[in-house]
């Protein structure tokens, strides 16, 4: 009994050490707080619209007619499409697109609504800047669409003047009537397929740094052998007395982005919040993890910090939010695993969007579990450093 007593008060001296030094370092209140709460804020807000409108682009109007006139403003009236300028010719509108006064332009040929008339089958161009893949993608399947309108547009004249009834011209225009549901998302909301994973990655990036800049220091500031003195030499009081306020702050923050996407926001949340909740303690914790493995296998500030930062860069860019993990690389497809969030997205996925139960995640629960336990492999190692490693500027 004694000696538990013994290791509670050392942990709790330890977490005692741990608030004052976050008093005294005004980096962790910003990485902790300031920084994830402005990262809330920035994407949220950037993406407030869900998808980018008023997207300016130019019309090349050869023709000139009403009928012209009429597809120009059609394509106008679209939500992402806004024709902003009228050019003479190709090269005027390229020149524009090129010096990025436009994303795309549309080009209508002289004779169209004459050539379109007789059934001469006129082209209808349109020219569109994919350096910005979104307004370049935008743009395209607009201008798409208002090509294939006017194309329907003229079958459909041409079949009234031969005395075709709106049900038959209808009925060969487009014979097969296509029924269309996105599920989950049904506005194709952007910010709902990204938000709900750059904001805990944003977190995810904090914790990394701030598990590897707190237990870094110890060893750049030779206090390692104060630390451990107050855990009664033990690693694993030490590291859970530095870890706990931490786990407190950052579970916080998790529990207030839940709260902004699903309660303010009103995002997608088919499982409830309290899923969610529980997924983001485990990733939490799961990141802190992977911290605390990250400056253990490298006992140097300098080089912990480089290891945090691109792993955490590469998670967003390898968790699969953006670009499909089943369409990478098969190489790609094994590594993906080994990222927290990777697990949080397909959760995520599972249960906020799909609304299927916790047990279809087991196995992403399990491998937040297994990242918990790596800190277990670099504890000799680490506390090895802790006692004998001098930092090296």
């Amino acid at each position: 009994m004694e000696e538990r007593t013994k290791k509670y008060v050392a942990l709790w001296l330890v977490m005692k050490r741990e608030l004052r030094r976050f008093g005294s370092r005004p980096i962790y209140i910003f990485c902790m707080i300031i920084a994830p709460m402005f990262c809330y804020i920035f994407f949220t807000t950037l993406m407030a619209s869900g998808l980018p409108t008023n997207l300016p682009v130019g019309v090349v109007d050869m023709d000139q007619t009403a009928t012209s006139r009429n597809i120009v403003r059609n394509l106008d009236s679209f939500g992402q499409t806004n024709v902003i300028a009228h050019y003479p010719n190709i090269s005027e509108a390229r020149l524009a697109m090129q010096e990025g006064k436009i994303y795309a332009f549309f080009y209508l040929p002289p004779g169209l609504s004459t050539d379109a008339t007789s059934q001469k089958q006129p082209t209808i161009s349109f020219y569109t800047n994919n350096s910005f893949f979104v307004a370049g993608s935008l743009l395209m399947k607009d201008m798409k669409m208002m090509s294939e309108l006017a194309s329907g547009a003229a079958s459909r004249k041409m079949m009234y003047a031969r005395g075709a009834t709106e049900q038959q011209a209808m009925a060969n225009l487009q014979p097969i009537v296509i029924d269309t549901h996105a599920l989950n998302n049904p506005w194709l909301n952007y910010s709902v397929y990204l938000c709900n994973t750059l904001v805990p990655a944003m977190l995810m990036i904090m914790i990394f740094m701030t598990t590897v800049f707190s237990i870094g220091t110890e060893i750049k500031d030779g206090t390692a052998n104060d630390w451990l003195s107050l855990s009664n030499d033990s690693i694993y009081i030490a590291l859970a007395g530095k870890l706990v306020p931490q786990t407190i702050v950052f579970f916080i923050m998790s529990i207030f982005y839940n709260v902004y996407l699903y309660g303010f926001l009103h995002f997608p949340c088919n499982s409830g919040i309290f899923p969610m909740i529980l997924a983001s303690l485990c990733f939490v914790l799961a990141s802190q993890a992977c911290g605390v493995v990250m400056i253990g296998s490298f006992p140097s500030l300098r080089l912990g910090l480089s290891f945090a930062s691109l792993w955490g860069v590469v998670s967003i860019s390898i968790c699969g939010f953006s670009f499909p993990v089943m369409a990478m690389n098969p190489l790609l497809q094994g590594l993906s695993v080994l990222f927290p969030l990777r697990h949080y997205f397909l959760i995520y996925v599972d249960q906020a969007l799909n609304g299927y139960s916790m047990a279809y995640s087991w196995m992403n629960y399990v491998a937040l579990l297994i990242f918990m336990l790596l800190p277990f492999l670099v504890v000799p190692r680490l506390k090895y450093a802790l006692h004998n490693i001098k930092y090296m500027p």
